[in-house]
């Protein structure tokens, strides 16, 4: 069992900032940072930074929307900056410290996350430990490959919600990725639903939270605050 003082979530946010070799930048998205750390803070949580490589995290500039006040007023905080710009390295981090770990999206996930041993072993000994493992967006790819001690995958028979195949066309982007995120859930035994285009639509199964898409960031970060209280 999780001690009852561990009041810690760790963020994860992507360490790339390309996509593929196309040259064009991108990087974690924002809201998927802001909203859900805004909904956990809110609960009473500590929330942490980390990605593959730590220190200074990229992000999507694109999602850099200063309209949006949890956006603006996190941005707008140090301590919150300081975190951003000096990421954990999941080497340097005990699972035992953290009640959940949430993988943050922004397309740069899809180059980093799925292959990462480190983080997969975390996020199976948060589970293991009585944790949440969450993911939203782009986030799930972290999920693909994440095996539990019994040898299972995770999603294996989990209902799950990820960036839809569609949701991959209508931003013209699914050429550019190495892979399909609804697509590989499926292949992994993962239950998949999706709601419409950037509709929002969270998934509990468990202790795994799952959301489709930006629209869905906050409502994932509310979902682990309950399961957690």
């Amino acid at each position: 069992m999780i001690a009852q003082t561990a009041l810690k979530i760790l963020i994860v946010v992507t360490s790339h900032n390309q996509m593929g070799a196309t040259g064009k930048p991108t990087g974690y998205y924002l809201p998927e940072v802001t909203h859900p750390a805004h909904a956990l803070e809110k609960a009473g949580f500590t929330v942490d930074i980390a990605s593959p490589k730590g220190g200074k995290a990229p992000m999507d500039e694109s999602s850099r929307d200063l309209t949006d006040e949890i956006n603006k007023e996190f941005l707008g905080r140090e301590d919150f900056v300081k975190k951003l710009n000096n990421t954990l390295r999941p080497e340097e981090i005990n699972p035992r410290d953290y009640q959940a770990i949430l993988f943050a999206g922004g397309h740069g996930t899809m180059w980093d996350f799925s292959n990462n041993e480190t983080l997969a072993k975390l996020a199976a000994s948060i589970y293991e430990n009585g944790g949440v493992v969450a993911a939203v967006c782009h986030g799930p790819a972290a999920l693909i490959n994440i095996k539990l001690s019994s040898g299972d995958y995770l999603v294996s028979g989990k209902n799950v919600a990820a960036f839809s195949n569609a949701e991959e066309d209508a931003a013209e982007l699914t050429a550019i990725m190495p892979f399909l995120l609804e697509t590989e859930l499926v292949n992994r035994g993962a239950k998949y639903s999706k709601a419409p285009l950037w509709k929002k639509h969270v998934v509990v199964d468990r202790r795994l939270v799952t959301g489709q898409n930006p629209a869905s960031a906050e409502g994932v970060g509310q979902e682990i605050a309950k399961l957690l209280k």
